[in-house]
């Protein structure tokens, strides 16, 4: 590993003494972007070594290079071994998935990615997002019919999954039901374009934080990196954070903990790493 480094653990904050919380992981989409050599990567780090350095000030990343076209078994086998114990990476599934007219026959394209090499990443395969076009409607039936088609493990892994949605119609109790139902997570996106609402559908939460400004160095103004931090510990608690909308109102009583992945992915995408590092700061300067 990168000498002189330390990985942030990924933390489980109780809110009062005895009460439990899920893991809290923070990172970025994608580890290559030529702007980060100049405010995220030391100067002089070679290219190959880029993933090692982020996975050590980071708990999680978002591999979207898996949208586009399918990765080697390799390849996920390399990025595996150029990251910690108990990293996670988030999985971006392919976009011949997900875009299509008809999503109840995605069933070969489906069992084609995850074909791909993805069990290579073991206990560092964390949720696989699917995300939907914007001009994807919702349709009960059809939507229905892709959900039976998720697999539930691969090989001896559980999988988890997360589903990003980009069109209003999908924020309706009958989606939210329908998500419920099956057991997967709906994305929340703190967003102008796309639908953001912060409905919890399952055991883990998953958001793509959208806002970064390319004027703050640390992405989103201090104050809003902190009330991130402390939405990011009410869920892992099994709460609802009141900042976030929701299409359905909640009782207010708690669930079982929650993991929380949180990805800073859009916007200003140069400042996501200095938001994720930011974050991360103020969940350990918050910590017990």
């Amino acid at each position: 590993m990168h000498d002189g480094l330390t990985k942030p653990k990924a933390y489980a904050y109780p809110a009062a003494v005895g009460e439990q919380a899920g893991e809290i992981r923070v990172g970025v989409g994608g580890w290559t972007y030529e702007p980060w050599r100049n405010n995220f990567y030391p100067a002089g780090l070679a290219h190959a070594r880029e993933l090692e350095y982020a996975s050590q000030q980071l708990t999680a990343i978002e591999i979207n290079a898996t949208y586009y076209r399918l990765q080697s078994a390799a390849s996920f086998a390399k990025w595996r071994d150029a990251t910690p114990e108990g990293f996670m990476f988030a999985v971006k599934a392919s976009r011949y998935c997900t875009n299509r007219r008809v999503l109840s026959e995605a069933g070969e394209a489906i069992d084609t990615f995850f074909a791909s090499g993805i069990a290579e990443l073991g206990s560092k395969l964390g949720p696989v997002v699917w995300q939907f076009a914007t001009t994807k409607q919702f349709d009960a039936l059809d939507f229905t019919a892709f959900l039976r088609l998720l697999p539930r493990t691969l090989g001896n892994l559980p999988l988890r999954h997360a589903i990003e949605v980009r069109h209003p119609s999908f924020a309706c109790d009958e989606y939210l039901a329908l998500a419920r139902e099956h057991g997967v997570a709906t994305v929340f996106a703190d967003s102008d374009d796309y639908p953001s609402f912060a409905d919890v559908t399952s055991d883990f939460v998953y958001a793509r934080l959208m806002k970064t400004r390319p004027e703050i160095d640390s992405g989103y103004p201090r104050d809003e990196i902190v009330a991130w931090a402390d939405a990011a510990k009410i869920w892992a608690i099994g709460g609802e954070p009141k900042g976030p909308a929701r299409v359905s109102k909640h009782d207010g009583k708690p669930s079982a903990p929650r993991d929380v992945f949180m990805l800073f992915i859009g916007g200003a995408k140069e400042r996501a790493p200095a938001a994720a590092v930011a974050t991360i700061g103020a969940l350990r300067a918050g910590a017990p």
